[in-house]
């Protein structure tokens, strides 16, 4: 069995690498073999090893494949900015093509649950004329979507939801993130509305975990339809 998923948010700073290293996290704890790629990072600290990404890092904890870092990030770009900015400072050009090339390295690692997680929000430019999104449909993978609970997230789940559609994936489930900041107000209510509207199960409502441990964010998940054990849940 092998299961891949592209993992988006609603916006820059919704909980996706957080919501990511959980999924992982209980991928292990379903005996899964799991790996995380994240083809673009955009905000990086200077190391003997070279630059590294905090997000990139995080992943490659939580997942329970041993890969080195270049392969789960190849482009790393210094300045937490839009990254195709960062990008073209940098003298780096992305593409879709490109990140294939990087994408086709990762793939061929043999695994049971990969995610592949994207930068900001799901039509982040990589050029002048292609998206995150683009990338996401070459991939034709189907996507996990990152809801942060604040206000507002009612209509950039479902305007993300509906774009994701019309660039014809499917989408897997989406994640209620709490943690991204502080409880909203009416918290049951918005739940409520977006568990009616949007086209997904619910796949975790995450609160605000102690240390922003994403071990303990694992036990509110569960895996998409198919990857959990019959009547068992994270």
């Amino acid at each position: 069995m092998t299961a891949s998923y592209f993992v988006t948010g609603t916006d820059t700073e919704v909980g996706k690498t957080f919501v990511s290293a959980a999924l992982l996290a209980r991928a292990g704890q379903l005996g899964l073999r799991s790996a995380a790629f994240k083809p673009v990072a955009a905000g990086a600290d200077a190391t003997p090893a070279g630059l590294r990404n905090e997000d990139a890092l995080t992943l490659m904890a939580a997942a329970n494949l041993e890969l080195s870092y270049r392969l789960v990030n190849p482009i790393c770009l210094a300045p937490a900015i839009a990254p195709h900015i960062a990008a073209s400072e940098a003298g780096v050009e992305l593409s879709v093509a490109g990140l294939m090339d990087h994408a086709r390295h990762f793939f061929a690692v043999p695994a049971d649950f990969r995610l592949v997680e994207g930068a900001g929000g799901w039509k982040v430019p990589l050029n002048g004329s292609e998206t995150l999104a683009d990338f996401a449909v070459a991939l034709g993978l189907p996507v996990i979507l990152v809801v942060a609970m604040r206000l507002g997230c009612i209509s950039h789940a479902l305007l993300t939801a509906e774009a994701i559609a019309s660039a014809g994936l499917p989408l897997a489930g989406w994640v209620a993130n709490q943690g991204a900041g502080p409880r909203m107000a009416r918290h049951g209510e918005n739940l409520a509305t977006l568990a009616a509207l949007l086209p997904a199960p619910l796949l975790g409502e995450l609160p605000q975990v102690a240390g922003g441990d994403w071990r303990l964010a694992a036990t509110h998940l569960r895996l998409p339809e198919g990857l959990e054990p019959d009547g068992q849940r994270g």
